[in-house]
């Protein structure tokens, strides 16, 4: 099974997925050009070594999108790559996380600094890592409180910027706490409403509304629904057209369609793309 990872970047005016065989964008002048929004494979002459469960987001400190670790499916990884709309780099630095897949990781604008958080190695993961795009380091955090270990979290800046973290699983359980980062440690937040436990879910900003949206996921209870959280609360939406159900999809804002795009994904077992 592959996970995509699906992030928007400004600096270069695409939507960039990146999983295990192929690197594509969606440009939105081309959906303002033909009326509809497409996708182009690109041939960058340098890639990351194929891999699934990778951590990606778009860091306007350095004007790339980040991609952090996967499983290759024999090893766990823990390279950092940055896309900048045309080619990919491999980014040497002086620390980096242990090696991980399925830890998630987003841009915290009030810090301006790559939040990572969880994964799994042969062990759930709960360490916090900053990712600087000004000097292109990583450096370990050391927060006195920190969500539980788990892998699969929902990671994403919420309406104030804030970096916040949603459910997961941990081994045993799925889970429904959220935390903000404060620059320091991480604060439990309680939502007097709050999604069912999960993990795995799409999930993105949308810039317009200032609403994020989250849908599907891995749950013991139906995940087959769709939240939007406003930077306090969090409600349950019944749009008359939904996606299937899946769980390990990506979403991001774009600007030309004005809305959360979702792709990809699987379900029972079957990849969705």
């Amino acid at each position: 099974m592959k996970h995509t990872r699906l992030r928007y970047s400004s600096h270069a005016s695409t939507i960039l997925i990146c999983c295990c065989i192929s690197i594509a964008f969606a440009a939105s002048a081309a959906a303002a050009q033909f009326g509809f929004p497409d996708w182009i494979e690109l041939s960058p002459t340098n890639s990351p070594p194929a891999r699934s469960y990778l951590a990606m987001t778009y860091d306007p400190a350095s004007g790339k999108v980040i991609m952090f670790g996967g499983d290759n499916g024999t090893t766990y990884l823990n390279d950092t790559w940055g896309f900048d709309g045309t080619t990919w780099t491999q980014i040497a630095t002086q620390s980096a996380p242990p090696a991980r897949a399925a830890a998630q990781m987003t841009y915290d604008s009030v810090t301006q600094k790559v939040v990572l958080f969880g994964g799994f190695n042969g062990t759930y993961l709960s360490d916090t890592w900053l990712w600087d795009g000004s000097t292109l380091q990583w450096m370990q955090a050391t927060p006195q409180h920190h969500p539980s270990a788990v892998t699969g979290p929902m990671l994403f800046p919420d309406p104030n910027g804030r970096a916040d973290v949603f459910g997961g699983f941990d081994g045993h359980f799925y889970q429904l706490t959220m935390w903000q980062w404060a620059g320091s440690d991480w604060t439990q937040l309680f939502p007097s409403t709050v999604p069912f436990a999960r993990a795995d879910a799409a999930v993105g900003t949308n810039t317009l509304t200032g609403q994020v949206v989250m849908f599907g996921g891995l749950a013991d209870v139906n995940p087959n629904n769709t939240w939007t959280y406003d930077g306090t609360n969090w409600t349950l939406q019944s749009p008359a057209l939904q996606p299937l159900l899946v769980y390990g999809p990506s979403a991001a804002f774009d600007p030309g369609l004005q809305g959360v795009v979702m792709f990809g994904g699987a379900s029972g077992g079957e990849q969705r793309g």
